[in-house]
């Protein structure tokens, strides 16, 4: 079975290899030649875990290959996947001209049928828009081609992505025509051999639930960080709260840590996307417009707790910020709280020392030489103030604390992310610090 994917970004990239992984022949197309060249070379352009290995084993075995002409391969394939970028505007809402880009090539040059599947996060009704604009084009020529259209969201972790799409939870998929549904069985059926977990739906309920789910999981995350900054008003412990709640099997435990704010690609894009489709239909969604609004808030609680223990006197301050990624496993800094956090030390006046494991990178293309960058964890914390900790890498999870309190200034902490024994560090001398203990 022959299929190509249009994007290799994030979602594109790893379902190109994975779907090669399985035995079906790829290519993976893309518009920037130098990604394109860089992919035939075996270089990433994403950090993910396990997707080098995949990429390099599928491209040398001859199933996985690179172009950057839908053109060549359009009328060789029996589906096209769409997973090209769909960056939020000014307004919130999904940017769809590089999916509407794709099925304009596709009308330009289809010559028999095939199934095109938007994989991308796309507003409801852009399927509709993708067939409307093949059907346009198809007009021009004079053409009457029979094409399918499907959805088909993703629901991949970045730092596990690979694990995710090879062993899935639950396969959604909207189709209009049993040959769409056919199609697209066949194709999943190497991942569904264990227990077939397709769920079949129409276009638009596929398209809303991907964003029905990242939104869900956002709510609770923001509502744990509400309960949580309640908690620190009244003495109460949310880890404590998490496990009394998380115990029952109507809640369950999933997603129900606080911290310093989500970010990511797709939780602040999707809920912005889903928030003003709803404007556009004339209604509004006001749990998710609070959601959105507890998230811009939380990011900034790292940087109050620090301030406040400081007594509004930061400037000259030394502080070390360890993880900058959204998220472990990532080198994403797309909306990560980091970024936020970083600009306020800066406004503030503070000498401000970073450490992470895969986004240096990412962030010297932010703020340049604005900050400093450390070789390692430990040399972050040299002469710092306080250490601020934002992402739980693992290797951040057992530090040698004694060096740490030995070479930091004033032994203060404000752990973002909930992960240091409050008992032990304060035991050794430390002002620690952590959200709703």
């Amino acid at each position: 079975m022959k299929i190509a994917i249009a994007g290799t970004g994030y979602v594109g990239l790893v379902t190109g290899s994975c779907f090669a992984e399985m035995g079906t022949d790829v290519t993976c197309i893309d518009v920037d030649s130098k990604k394109i060249k860089n992919l035939k070379n075996g270089i990433i352009p994403i950090f993910e875990p396990g997707l080098d290995e995949i990429v390099e084993r599928n491209t040398r075995a001859g199933r996985l290959h690179f172009s950057t002409s839908i053109v060549d391969c359009i009328n060789d394939i029996e589906v096209l996947f769409i997973a090209v970028g769909t960056p939020p505007q000014e307004d919130g809402s999904a940017d769809l001209q590089h999916v509407l880009n794709v099925a304009k090539t596709i009308g330009q040059n289809l010559e028999k049928y095939i199934l095109v599947v938007t994989k991308s996060t796309v507003p409801v009704g852009t399927s509709q828009k993708v067939q409307q604009t093949i059907d346009y084009e198809l007009k021009i020529r004079n053409k009457h081609i029979e094409f399918d259209v499907a959805s088909n969201p993703e629901f991949l972790k970045e730092g596990d992505a690979v694990n995710d799409f090879l062993k899935p939870d639950r396969i959604v998929v909207g189709v209009n025509s049993e040959r769409a549904k056919k199609l697209m069985t066949k194709l999943y059926n190497p991942f569904m051999i264990n227990n077939f977990r397709m769920i079949f739906m129409n276009i638009a309920s596929a398209e809303m639930t991907k964003y029905a789910a990242n939104s869900m999981l956002a709510t609770r995350i923001s509502f744990m960080n509400d309960i949580a900054n309640l908690c620190d008003l009244l003495g109460a412990n949310v880890n404590m709260v998490r496990q009394g709640i998380g115990s029952d099997l109507r809640i369950g435990s999933k997603f129900l840590y606080s911290g310093c704010g989500y970010g990511g690609s797709c939780f602040p894009k999707d809920i912005k996307a889903l928030i003003q489709t709803a404007k556009e239909h004339g209604y509004n969604m006001q749990i998710l417009n609070a959601v959105e609004y507890v998230n811009e808030e939380q990011k900034k609680i790292v940087f109050k707790k620090l301030d406040k223990h400081f007594n509004g006197n930061l400037a000259g301050k030394t502080i070390a910020v360890w993880g900058l990624s959204f998220k472990p496993q990532t080198d994403d800094v797309r909306e990560a709280t980091s970024i936020e956090t970083i600009k306020m030390l800066i406004d503030a006046k503070c000498k401000v020392n970073v450490y992470d494991f895969a986004a240096m990178q990412e962030v010297k293309s932010i703020f340049g030489d604005k900050i400093n960058y450390a070789e390692n964890m430990m040399d972050a914390t040299k002469d710092a103030d306080a250490l601020l900790l934002i992402t739980e890498w693992k290797e951040f999870r057992l530090p040698n604390w004694e060096q740490i309190k030995t070479q930091m200034k004033t032994p203060v902490i404000i752990d973002g992310r909930n992960i240091y024994n409050r008992e032990q560090l304060t035991e050794m001398g430390f002002s620690y610090y952590g959200i709703g203990q």
